[in-house]
């Protein structure tokens, strides 16, 4: 699985970044996290508000901050 969270450098990007992780780590996936800052790569997702969260080349959230329990919902229904 190939997970990118897409951001500026933010606290939320951040935190998004870290709980992430924090996901993976619980569910036990086999995944590679690249954080994305380029302001024109993410404008190539068609994200205007981030942090946001791609999945395998799909977006999967935009403008918000999902919890753990969240990504850890996200990334198992995009399997």
């Amino acid at each position: 699985m190939e997970i990118k969270v897409l951001g500026s450098g933010c606290a939320k990007c951040k935190a998004l970044e870290k709980a992430t992780r924090q996901a993976i780590e619980e569910l036990g996936i086999d995944a590679t996290i690249e954080k994305v800052e380029d302001i024109l790569k993410i404008m190539e997702f068609g994200v205007l508000q981030t942090p946001g969260l791609v999945v395998d080349g799909k977006v999967v959230s935009t403008g918000k901050l999902p919890k753990v329990s969240e990504i850890k919902e996200l990334l198992t229904s995009n399997q």
